[in-house]
């Protein structure tokens, strides 16, 4: 499968209205699922080829969210400070799928301390606490795409 491909199942899937879909074809497989604001959101993963080798993983996503957005707009006015998704990856709360996640609202957190993963291009990226405080909230669920800029969390620094 190559990017147009995808991008043209992502075309349909709006036009369509589809809410979700899942294909797996000569050794690749995409998972594409529409957000809950009209904003297509996929990701895609390559399964390895008969050779041995991988081939790249495909992601689309739209941008982000009004609310998140809004939100990280509203806690920068109260005095929070607004942690930024420094890459284009999805976000996992946690380092492995069942452990428990880094950090949960309430939480309170060191600078250096590391708050949550982005993968990028099958390579996971620590995002650390810019500052000390405590979390206030977390604006992502985990395994969601994320965009360069993107509000990932709010902290009250202390």
């Amino acid at each position: 499968m190559d990017l147009a491909f995808i991008r043209q199942l992502i075309d349909t899937l709006i036009e369509k209205q589809v809410d979700e879909l899942e294909l797996e074809e000569a050794g690749s497989r995409v998972h594409i699922r529409r957000g809950t604001a009209g904003a297509a959101m996929a990701a895609g993963t390559a399964a390895a080829s008969t050779a041995g080798t991988a081939a790249p993983a495909a992601s689309h996503s739209a941008a982000p969210t009004a609310a998140a957005s809004a939100a990280a707009g509203a806690a920068e006015a109260e005095g929070l400070i607004t942690v930024h998704s420094p890459i284009v990856g999805t976000f996992y709360s946690a380092p492995s799928p069942g452990a428990p996640d880094f950090v949960q609202p309430g939480d309170r957190v060191q600078a250096g301390q590391v708050l949550c993963i982005v993968e990028a291009m099958k390579l996971m990226n620590e995002i650390e606490a810019e500052a000390a405080g405590t979390i206030v909230s977390r604006l992502v669920t985990s395994g969601q795409p994320v965009e360069y800029g993107q509000p990932l969390f709010t902290l009250r620094s202390s």
